[in-house]
């Protein structure tokens, strides 16, 4: 049912198996910058998010400005990673100061529920506008709103002023939970009609292997891959030291033979979020 539905939302037969590989975490690094630029030019990937407080943000937002062509979406950032490797708010501190720590950088992976549980939602609005903004004031046009590291913002309330922005900007907006994403298509707004694979969770030692399964078993509607590649260069490890793996091995099959004859074989139609925005765009706002 939900697989027909954003189907015809999107202008698909009902059993036309429709899939976005959307390379997150454009802007945190270089490696990651130039692993998905690769993607995206020699690979499987058709879009990208912007992770705009990052320190790499410039330099992927010049090539984005080089490459217009390519659609993005502003990944909205709020937590960080490591504590190797730390990021803070557009906004100023003081305006914000439930979104940062002891330190002044946002609270990293291991501290989400001290995060969640002290955020107050204007400085969330006031943090995701500013990094809004930023993108739009580089003459860059986003298709869609994502999270970084908390799937639909991590609190209800998160989310549904994060879909107020969505519409309010006219973007589209990548949905994990499966009840939102049927209110979200009973409002005719098409949304991913499965879980999101978050690549970050597949082994890396067999990863192609499963990719590839997966491609060959993707169910008919609307599908989405996170994915997280990178060059894995010196800086990268150092970063990363236990996990950066994780983005290698995302790189060497994107950018495969196999990746793109398996979904050349399987008939797979490959979207990007401006399928969406457009329909997200021209949908009345109504409460989902």
């Amino acid at each position: 049912m939900e697989g027909r539905q954003t189907n015809r939302l999107l202008g698909y037969p009902p059993d036309a198996r429709l899939l976005i590989i959307n390379a997150d975490d454009f802007g945190m690094c270089h490696a990651i910058n130039e692993a998905i630029l690769h993607t995206l030019r020699e690979g499987v990937v058709r879009s990208t998010s912007l992770m705009v407080p990052c320190p790499w943000a410039p330099h992927a937002m010049r090539l984005l400005r080089e490459n217009p062509d390519i659609p993005f979406g502003v990944h909205l950032t709020v937590v960080g990673d490591t504590a190797n490797y730390r990021w803070g708010p557009l906004t100023s501190k003081r305006d914000v100061p439930s979104l940062v720590d002891e330190l002044g950088y946002f609270y990293i992976s291991d501290r989400h529920p001290e995060f969640l549980a002290g955020a107050r939602l204007d400085d969330v609005e006031l943090e995701f506008r500013a990094q809004i903004d930023a993108v739009l004031a580089a003459q860059l046009q986003p298709t869609h709103l994502d999270f970084h590291s908390l799937p639909d913002g991590g609190r209800d309330d998160i989310f549904e002023m994060t879909h107020g922005l969505a519409r309010g900007y006219g973007l589209a907006l990548r949905v994990h939970d499966r009840a939102r994403a049927e209110q979200l298509q009973r409002a005719d707004l098409p949304a991913n009609a499965y879980d999101v694979l978050d690549s970050y969770h597949l082994d890396p030692v067999d990863k192609s292997a499963r990719f590839a399964q997966l491609a060959r078993e993707l169910p008919p509607g609307l599908s989405e891959w996170a994915v997280h590649p990178s060059t894995g260069d010196a800086e990268a490890r150092a970063m990363e030291p236990h996990s950066w793996q994780a983005r290698r091995t995302d790189l060497d099959f994107l950018i495969s033979r196999e990746a793109r004859g398996i979904l050349e074989a399987e008939r797979i139609v490959l979207l990007d979020y401006r399928a969406l925005q457009e329909v997200w765009s021209r949908t009345p706002d109504q409460k989902a």
